[in-house]
């Protein structure tokens, strides 16, 4: 990798036109989404052809829900996903001007991912992670350009939900913050500043809530059902913990908690063991149709 003194100052950097995105999941296809409707060329790259294909097809969906809702015309539909540019290698980044990596929530791969990315990058392209937990410094560190890297954390589902963390590293430079700061009010975004600290803000708060009502479910407290409509009509959330927790991924909510353990070291933040077995089992919610809800039919019906 290049030395971080060849880069340009980072003033002299053009403005943000096109923007890659590593992962064609949920995360990768709904930024994927945002950025082409917002105007923006978007190159998208995925290890796997059927990825692509199927994000191509969920953003064709989700255009069309914006259509039925009068948010956005036929012809924007067509324009928007003209923007969108598929690949399994990285070369179709070269010429991109910000790169989000939203690969799985994995440091290792998101290491590997990032070391193999930054040669193949014009030196003053910026770099963020849509991590929901992992430390901006450190994966600002794999890279060749700390400087230029930072966290822009989505929420889900990214079209939908109007927040987007933003995460600096301790190398983080002010101009890259307010570079990717102002992205986010263009693509109709309100983002709020969050310090490097394991899982940021909403995952600190949210996901230990999710794991607490795992446990109120394995310690016998509540059925799933009856759990999910207590907070649904207690609290008022939109959405029982364990269905969000589904909705979510559980693999996903394991691996939050697990870097909360970790990197806080507080028994308060230790995953419960019901979810672990979950996730051993791979029954990680929707995406595997069988969570804390089983999806196969017409209707959820909880799994306990």
């Amino acid at each position: 990798m290049s030395n971080q003194a060849n880069h340009p100052p980072l003033g002299d950097s053009s403005g943000i036109r096109t923007i890659g995105v590593i992962g064609a999941g949920q995360m990768g296809h709904g930024i994927a989404h945002v950025c082409a409707v917002s105007g923006f060329s978007v190159k998208l790259v995925d290890i796997a052809e059927g990825a692509l294909a199927k994000a191509i097809n969920s953003i064709s969906k989700n255009l069309d829900r914006q259509i039925a809702k009068g948010k956005l015309t036929v012809e924007e539909k067509t324009t928007a996903l003209g923007r969108i540019e598929t690949s399994t290698g990285y070369p179709i980044f070269a010429d991109c001007d910000l790169v989000i990596e939203a690969a799985t929530e994995n440091e290792a791969v998101k290491k590997q991912i990032l070391a193999k990315l930054c040669p193949v990058l014009k030196p003053e392209t910026y770099l963020a992670s849509n991590t929901s937990s992992i430390s901006i410094t450190r994966l600002g560190a794999a890279t060749d350009r700390p400087a230029r890297f930072m966290g822009m954390h989505f929420m889900n589902p990214v079209p939908v939900m109007g927040l987007v963390e933003l995460i600096r590293g301790i190398a983080t430079a002010e101009e890259t913050f307010a570079k990717v700061r102002d992205l986010v009010v263009r693509l109709g975004k309100t983002s709020v500043s969050a310090e490097d600290f394991p899982a940021f803000i909403v995952n600190r708060i949210l996901l230990p809530m999710i794991n607490e009502a795992v446990y109120t479910l394995y310690e016998g407290v509540g059925s799933v059902e009856s759990i999910d409509t207590a907070m649904r009509m207690g609290a008022n959330h939109p959405m029982g913990p364990l269905e969000l927790a589904d909705f979510i991924g559980l693999d996903v909510c394991l691996s939050v908690m697990q870097v909360l353990h970790e990197g806080l070291a507080d028994s308060k933040y230790r995953p419960c063991p019901l979810l672990v077995k979950y996730v051993e089992a791979g029954w990680l919610g929707r995406k595997t149709t069988r969570g804390f809800y089983d999806y196969s039919g017409e209707k959820p019906v909880p799994t306990r």
